[in-house]
């Protein structure tokens, strides 16, 4: 199992890269997953967590920047990794984020997510 998910959080890094958002989210979300924003409300379900995101890239994003992955583990049915994310907005300001991103695995596929904000 860790090999496969260490695989799929390679593609993922890769698509990530490029701004494939939406293109990592159809691949490696479980329908029934739940994303965690920081301390926010958790957002439930493949395609509501799909929409939200495309709603944001059609309304708030100007220009991708980068995602930068530093470090990274696998454990079990477990993910961690770092990394900075950038993008500049269409209302002018930049968007820099720095983040953890804690995941459980289901199947192949991202079953909880939570991403730790800096």
């Amino acid at each position: 199992m860790e090999k496969t998910i260490e695989k799929n959080l390679k593609h993922i890094f890769a698509l990530l890269k490029e701004a494939k958002f939406i293109e990592a989210m159809n691949l490696y979300l479980h329908e029934d997953v739940v994303l965690k924003e920081g301390n926010s409300e958790p957002k439930h379900g493949k395609a509501h967590c799909i929409k939200f995101e495309q709603d944001f890239i059609d309304n708030q994003l100007a220009e991708f920047v980068r995602y930068d992955v530093g470090n990274y583990a696998v454990k079990g049915n477990y993910s961690y990794y770092d990394a900075i994310m950038e993008l500049k907005l269409k209302d002018g300001s930049t968007m820099l984020s720095e983040q953890v991103v804690a995941t459980e695995w289901k199947d192949g596929t991202i079953f909880r997510e939570r991403y730790y904000h800096a």
